[in-house]
């Protein structure tokens, strides 16, 4: 393998410049760990380049993932200069370098799709793309204001979901639902019905809203069914976007696997 002795090597000045500006469209991703490394080849995508803490590619587990890949794309640093293109200062003794996939959006939308309005923490963004990747769901559509989809923490947070879906980020609403051909579904407090007293469509399009002021009145007012969950948290208007979600789509899933 290539191996990189220091800060001034022109690789290592390319890499980190692709680490400080990570989650910008058409920059390359940098994945951290074995885990989200694995979940990447198993889409059947080389990366870039493969970095490996030179002090431990020994470990079983590095031997594995070396195994899988090229030669040509595998280089060691020392576990110092590794960290430092972590974007959580951690030596996880490995990364990738990968340039994620750019979908295109589709003319007509008549699967099952998510979209996330103005969700802005990243923590959140990543869980609700792995519920989504669990639920069965395969297109996700972001607006601006969301988190940034390959964004580290997002990715970190998603522990490979990213990989299962085709993602959009910063989305023009009105064009959007203008190819929709399934219903408009939104969570709110406002007419809402209950969730588990409605039968849901087998396909529509959810919206889950920013944090704070839930989602956007411009889109209740389009949706063709809103639902609140009830709940017995005193005190509580709503639940976390997270656990909505959650709740939701699998609410969704258990109706029409009934059905089946």
């Amino acid at each position: 393998m290539k191996h990189i002795e220091s800060r001034s090597n022109p690789l290592f000045k390319q890499l980190y410049k692709w680490q400080s500006s990570a989650g910008r469209r058409g920059e390359p991703v940098i994945l951290d760990g074995i885990h989200l490394c694995e979940s990447w080849l198993g889409v059947g995508r080389p990366p870039q380049y493969a970095i490996f803490d030179m002090d431990r590619i020994e470990e079983p587990q590095l031997v594995e993932l070396i195994d899988k890949l090229p030669p040509e794309v595998c280089l060691t640093m020392s576990g110092t200069l590794l960290g430092g293109l972590s974007s959580f200062n951690t030596n996880q003794g490995v990364l990738f370098v990968v340039q994620p996939k750019v979908d295109t959006l589709p003319m007509r939308v008549k699967e099952s799709v998510v979209i996330l309005d103005r969700i802005q923490d990243p923590g959140n963004v990543g869980t609700l793309l792995r519920t989504c990747a669990a639920a069965g769901i395969k297109r996700v559509f972001a607006t601006t204001g969301t988190a940034t989809l390959w964004s580290p923490r997002v990715l970190r947070s998603g522990q490979g979901a990213h990989f299962a879906l085709r993602l959009h980020e910063q989305i023009d609403l009105s064009a959007m639902i203008a190819t929709l051909e399934v219903p408009l579904v939104v969570t709110t407090l406002t007419a809402a019905q209950n969730l588990f007293a409605t039968e849901l469509p087998a396909h529509c399009a959810w919206v889950f809203g920013n944090e704070g002021q839930g989602v956007d009145s411009a889109l209740i007012e389009k949706a063709s069914i809103k639902v609140r969950i009830e709940h017995e948290l005193q005190g509580a208007e709503s639940l976390n976007v997270t656990a909505a979600a959650a709740i939701c789509l699998f609410e969704q899933r258990r109706q029409h696997q009934t059905k089946v």
